[in-house]
């Protein structure tokens, strides 16, 4: 017997992008913190010459922060379908692997580096965008299995 009023279960795509876009926001939300942020008073909107670091660690900005909050906002929103989910998780992990390779290639200490990024936030920038288009491809798969996701259309008959 089917309860009719039983709630569907989350797909994993959706899931994995509110689980994402959950930790963007609470990163975004710590960047602004004193303490959390170590040498808070050094904080500047944006460019290298910020002296703030999160967690002691990771370079940021005004800017830097709100990116991350932005992000948040985009992966809860697109936590709301399957196909939105999927896409923040690809999209986004295509642009966090852009970031990592934009860091590597630009000297720190120019002015080009406007975010501001360092050596400890471009080795994230590639996990975390690896591990954002793996879970988009993973989710896809594992959605598709419990019938969460429709199967891509066949070309040819």
């Amino acid at each position: 017997m089917t309860d009719v009023h039983a709630r569907p279960r989350r797909s994993t795509a959706r899931a994995a992008a509110l689980l994402f876009g959950a930790a963007f926001l609470l990163v975004g939300v710590l960047g602004f913190v004193p303490g959390i942020t170590v040498d808070y008073d050094a904080l500047k909107f944006a460019g290298h010459e910020s002296g703030a670091q999160l967690f002691g660690v990771f370079t940021v900005s005004v800017l830097h922060n709100l990116v991350h909050l932005l992000f948040g906002v985009l992966g809860v929103l697109a936590s709301r379908a399957n196909g939105s989910s999927r896409a923040f998780l690809m999209i986004g992990g295509g642009i966090y692997v852009l970031l990592w390779v934009f860091g590597l290639a630009m000297d720190h200490d120019s002015p080009a580096n406007f975010i501001p990024l360092d050596n400890a936030a471009d080795w994230l920038h590639l996990g975390l965008g690896v591990a954002m288009i793996a879970a988009g491809v993973a989710t896809a798969a594992a959605d598709r299995a419990r019938g969460q996701y429709p199967e891509p259309e066949k070309q040819g008959h």
